[in-house]
């Protein structure tokens, strides 16, 4: 797992969805440090914003576990092939699915492509997110509204439905809720409304596929340094981002891979319906 990184973000700003490339510090995905120990051999798994940020160091974490990753992701097409090319440095396959999950045609593909690929879908992964910085609902567009939840809820509703029936039993849904589920930022109204529903939906999941030994648990993270960051707030948010915390920093993505690489792998087999926060210090109730 890796280190802690010292250096703070200068303030800067980029176009939705952003880039590895434009961000200064880059982002630590375990990249370099990540050692795998083959938790997750043999199983197949679909991660949604798979390109860079936390779907990254997941992508990267479950290679070296031992599976076999498709990659959903926006059209950040250099960030997806340099996640696949340490995924196949794992010795591992990559599928890369570029697209936007907000429309509905596009996201009924990603399962069938997995089955095709792997002959079957042993973790899903919903991590793809849209957020924007507003300080009023007036600058919040019905367009915006839709496409945060389209594409933070929707997707998530229409890929778990579609990869239940090609789940073993030990199968695994993760999905990556936020601190906002319990903390809301009132200038991520709409994205923090999506996180607490995720969290909740998550729970349902939990019960009600119990009986097929499918798992449900949601992750929370917090101020995490990813691409979202620069291309959704302000530029003088980004430059204080993480300092609130107790930790007083952003996350780095490798710091959350392995709660995921837990929570997918058979070591978690009584782990069912929980959320669990990797926050900086941030409680989540």
């Amino acid at each position: 797992m890796s280190s802690p990184r010292p250096e703070s973000q200068p303030a800067q700003q980029q176009d939705v969805p952003g880039t590895l490339g434009e961000m200064t510090p880059k982002p630590d995905h375990g990249e370099e440090s990540y050692r795998g120990s083959g938790r997750l051999a043999g199983k197949a798994a679909v991660i949604t914003g798979g390109d860079s940020g936390i779907g990254r160091a997941v992508a990267i974490a479950f290679a070296r576990e031992g599976a076999d990753v498709l990659i959903s992701y926006l059209n950040e097409h250099e960030d997806a092939q340099d996640t696949a090319k340490y995924v196949e440095e794992a010795g591992r396959r990559c599928v890369l699915v570029p697209g936007d999950i907000s429309d509905r045609s596009h996201c009924k593909t990603i399962i069938p492509k997995a089955v095709e690929e792997f002959g079957k879908v042993d973790v899903l992964v919903n991590n793809a997110a849209f957020q924007m910085s507003h300080d009023t609902l007036d600058e919040v567009s019905d367009d915006e509204w839709d496409y945060t939840v389209a594409t933070n809820l929707t997707a998530m509703f229409v890929l778990t439905k579609d990869a239940i029936p090609h789940m073993p039993p030990g199968g695994a849904i993760i999905n990556s809720s936020s601190v906002n589920s319990d903390m809301p930022s009132p200038n991520l109204a709409p994205y923090a409304m999506t996180k607490a529903a995720i969290a909740n939906f998550t729970a349902s999941m939990a019960q009600m596929y119990a009986d097929k030994g499918i798992r449900a648990n949601s992750v929370a993270p917090g101020p995490i340094w990813t691409p979202l960051i620069p291309a959704t707030m302000p530029e003088e948010k980004v430059e204080s981002f993480g300092q609130q915390v107790p930790l007083a920093r952003p996350g780095q993505p490798a710091e959350l891979a392995p709660v995921y690489v837990l929570l997918a792998s058979d070591e978690a087999s009584y782990v069912s319906g929980a959320r669990v926060a990797v926050t900086g210090g941030n409680p989540i109730l």
